[in-house]
């Protein structure tokens, strides 16, 4: 790599980060193909799953299987049998609706994900202080960021904030899809309380989320106002910390200084 630095040409080795397609395969047939960083393929996955609609839990999967062999980017994944009927229409169509149909609006976006969400009853609350310390010392986490400068991460936490996950990944859904796919591989999503991430809150973010059953989900950046409907439809906490400023948007409640 050749720097220009202070009016100098310097020639230097850099670490980049590594970026390649995962095709994700469900009963057999492909689902999807996400562009990602290597590494915790299963946990990615799963919380992949979660994400879309497909699973509601470790339960519902009988196996994620991954070959560790160099080149290999395939992903597959069995249900159970009776997991594999009750999402058979959504196999089909390969995810929600709002997300495979042409004419898509913001609305047809919330109620669709309205329809596989549970509203999230408030029983966490976080100091505003707490949060805005945890997003300063998300940095101090990131040993693959301060490698690459190209790595977006999520943390998920529980109610008395100890850490239940954390992920890096080159794209800001797949870090929190493994964060969320390693608390449910494990058997812990009834603890998730509280998720950080080191981007921007849109309504993908907030979905996955809302899935997981997150009641606060902290970003760096101003939500969408499509990821900000989304929210206040499932009772999920937004939360900006940007600049020295702390923004909430939906349940306020959970929030308090």
């Amino acid at each position: 790599m050749v720097e220009v630095r202070d009016g100098t040409l310097i020639r230097e080795q850099v670490g980049l980060i590594v970026e390649e397609p995962l095709s994700i395969r469900i009963e057999g047939a492909s689902y999807a193909v996400v562009m990602r960083t290597p590494g915790e393929e299963k946990e990615h996955v799963a919380g992949f799953c979660l994400a879309e609609g497909l699973v509601e839990g470790p339960g519902d999967i009988v196996t994620i299987g991954f070959c560790t062999e160099a080149g290999t980017n395939v992903a597959t994944v069995t249900l159970t049998d009776t997991r594999r009927q009750q999402v058979a229409e959504l196999l089909e169509r390969k995810g929600f609706v709002s997300q495979t149909s042409c004419g898509i609006c913001g609305k047809a976006v919330v109620d669709d994900i309205r329809q596989v969400v549970v509203p999230i009853a408030v029983t966490a609350r976080f100091p505003a202080a707490r949060l805005m310390a945890l997003v300063d010392d998300l940095p101090r986490r990131q040993s693959l960021n301060r490698e690459t400068r190209g790595a977006h991460a999520a943390m998920i936490l529980d109610a008395r904030e100890a850490l239940l996950s954390l992920a890096e990944d080159v794209g800001r859904h797949n870090a929190l899809d493994k964060a969320i796919g390693r608390v449910m591989m494990e058997g812990r999503l009834s603890d998730a309380a509280l998720g950080i991430v080191s981007s921007r809150l849109s309504y993908e973010m907030v979905q996955k989320a809302a899935r997981a059953g997150l009641q606060v989900l902290v970003g760096l950046s101003r939500p969408t106002a499509l990821a900000v409907d989304l929210a206040r439809s499932v009772g999920i906490t937004l939360v900006c910390v940007q600049s020295g400023r702390l923004m909430v948007f939906g349940e306020a409640s959970r929030v308090f200084i």
